[in-house]
């Protein structure tokens, strides 16, 4: 698997760069090497936000937080590798990844807000909003007791990307070193040709991660969601 060295040499090779790094955690002395220590961080973070990555998929127990907010019953402490979270789920879900669909909704467009619950054998959404406490601590506000969370986690270990990620990685990168590496116009058309590069590896890349999951996603309009 690419390390972080081989995806940044992948992205410098990108933009026709000969240059070659060695370690980024000290950065060599180089300038290539300095820059892509400075973006790649900010390339991988941005594009694990782009998609709910299976790699990335995480879910377990949340644990209770004093509750000060009245609009909701329960107040949970937000996991410190979170990401986004993705959904609140009832302990007794047996598919959390059905919801509410509404008019023009895709099974992929899943409402990030939303999570089922069970109610007389069907789901129902569970909705829920992070915020703020005044000591600075990001918490979890639902109605729904004892709950679970799906989340996007952070991930730092590329032993654990997919090759189609790796790809689109380098190319994101590479659109943000082609400013630094190559000067004026020349360089904004380079960003302007990985980010169009990067774009077509990200739809094959998420064509293939959303292959991993074989979930029938069952359709509950408002109306009948609490039958």
């Amino acid at each position: 698997m690419a390390t972080e060295v081989d995806i940044c040499n992948l992205a410098l090779a990108h933009l026709g760069d000969d240059a070659t790094i060695a370690t980024l955690s000290p950065p060599e002395g180089s300038a290539q090497a300095q820059n892509a220590s400075r973006f790649y961080p900010i390339a991988r973070d941005t594009l694990l936000d782009m998609h709910a990555w299976d790699f990335a998929t995480k879910r377990g127990n949340l644990a209770s937080s004093t509750n000060t907010n009245n609009q909701w019953e329960y107040a949970y402490i937000a996991p410190s590798d979170m990401m986004s979270a993705v959904a609140v789920i009832s302990p007794s879900a047996q598919n959390d990844y059905a919801t509410r669909m509404s008019a023009g909704d895709t099974p992929g467009g899943i409402t990030s807000n939303y999570a089922p619950t069970i109610s007389a054998g069907q789901y129902t959404p569970q909705q829920f909003v992070l915020e703020i406490d005044n000591s600075g601590n990001q918490l979890i506000y639902s109605n729904q007791k004892n709950a679970m969370l799906r989340y996007q986690a952070y991930v730092n270990d590329t032993t654990k990307f997919s090759s189609l990620f790796t790809m689109t990685l380098s190319w994101h990168l590479a659109s943000m070193l082609a400013g630094p590496v190559i000067k004026g116009d020349q360089g904004t058309a380079e960003a302007k040709r990985c980010t169009s590069m990067m774009q077509g590896y990200m739809q094959q890349a998420k064509k293939s991660d959303n292959a991993h999951r074989q979930i029938s996603v069952e359709h509950i309009v408002p109306w009948t969601s609490g039958r």
